[in-house]
């Protein structure tokens, strides 16, 4: 049977406490009302949304819209990888967000809002993003992910696993993820990093944190890779070097304002290709899910999988000239 007109909704029950179950029957009129009908599935553990990714698209559907959060829209990315029917092109994705972070959205401009996101959706306008494939390790084998976002090396990754914790033991609210960045703070030393980027050493020094961006926004709405460029061919590399706990807590607020870059320590680089090498070994998160240990490699896969996005946005990526491979690299 052909599904390739017709929508499958893949929801997240458990996303944003439980506002994925808790407002479904409210999304699902909502969608109904706006002529959109689709056939949907409950997520029910982790890595869940991968398969059904998969299944969906071999049943022959081509437009899935995602009901959870940026996890959530995580592992669909990785199912349209997995699956061999068609390129991952042919797939149009788009997302209804009831997470807790939500930062895949705020790059693409979609609104909170249920109705205004299926506003979007009904729209139909398009953009085709790049996407990353990182590889590390995981019990001394090498593992492979695709990664939608941005993903965070060091400090970034050890807040990740403070609040995932957090969460697995039935925390909630939207304070969890502040609350382990403050924790993170008080427990986490920078660590000896070589970067390099396309092949060149850029870094070679100890590390606070590295966050690697095709998006801009990550960990709730910082804004760690501020003129990321979801199209161009590039990661957005930021790096920050040694900083004390002091001066972390009295420049925290850069982290969310965009002007990360005016930090002495930090430097922006940007390339097709990064492999960061570490002693010890470090974390990695990506999207939101924490994953495994250095060393890390990442590639850019250009323009990979077609997505719903907001007619501002359009608008804005319309005035985008074109960036150097590296702006900044201030020591």
């Amino acid at each position: 049977m052909d599904e390739s007109g017709k929508w499958f909704a893949i929801v997240n029950p458990v996303a944003g406490s439980g506002r994925g179950l808790t407002d479904w029957p409210q999304i699902s009129k909502l969608l109904r009302d706006h002529g959109i009908v689709p056939e949907y599935a409950f997520t029910e553990r982790k890595y869940h949304a991968i398969e059904l990714a998969v299944e969906a698209v071999n049943r022959g559907f081509r437009k899935i819209v995602v009901v959870g959060g940026d996890g959530t829209i995580h592992e669909v990315v990785n199912g349209l990888f997995i699956q061999k029917t068609v390129p991952t092109t042919d797939v149009l994705l788009s997302v209804i967000a009831v997470g807790t972070g939500n930062d895949w959205i705020r790059m693409f401009g979609i609104p909170r809002k249920y109705s205004e996101a299926i506003r979007a959706i009904v729209e139909g306008h398009s953009f085709l993003q790049d996407v990353g494939v990182l590889s590390y390790y995981q019990a001394n084998y090498k593992q492979t992910r695709y990664m939608a976002n941005v993903a965070g090396v060091g400090f970034d990754a050890f807040v990740n696993r403070k609040y995932n914790h957090l969460k697995e033991e039935g925390r909630r609210g939207k304070w969890l993820y502040l609350w382990s960045t403050l924790k993170a703070v008080l427990r986490y030393s920078s660590t000896g990093v070589k970067v390099y980027v396309d092949d060149d050493l850029v870094v070679n020094d100890l590390v606070y944190s590295a966050t690697i961006g095709i998006g801009r926004y990550n960990g709730g709405g910082m804004l760690q890779t501020p003129d990321a460029v979801a199209d161009d061919g590039l990661f957005d590399l930021t790096v920050i070097r040694r900083m004390s706990r002091l001066a972390v807590l009295l420049r925290f607020k850069v982290l969310f304002n965009g002007k990360i870059y005016k930090l002495r320590k930090t430097s922006l680089n940007r390339g097709r290709r990064i492999r960061i090498e570490s002693s010890p070994e470090i974390a990695v998160e990506v999207d939101g899910e924490a994953l495994g240990y250095s060393p890390f490699e990442f590639g850019i896969i250009d323009r990979a999988v077609r997505v719903v996005v907001a007619e501002r946005f359009l608008r804005g990526t319309e005035k985008k000239e074109e960036k150097p491979n590296i702006l900044k690299n201030r020591k």
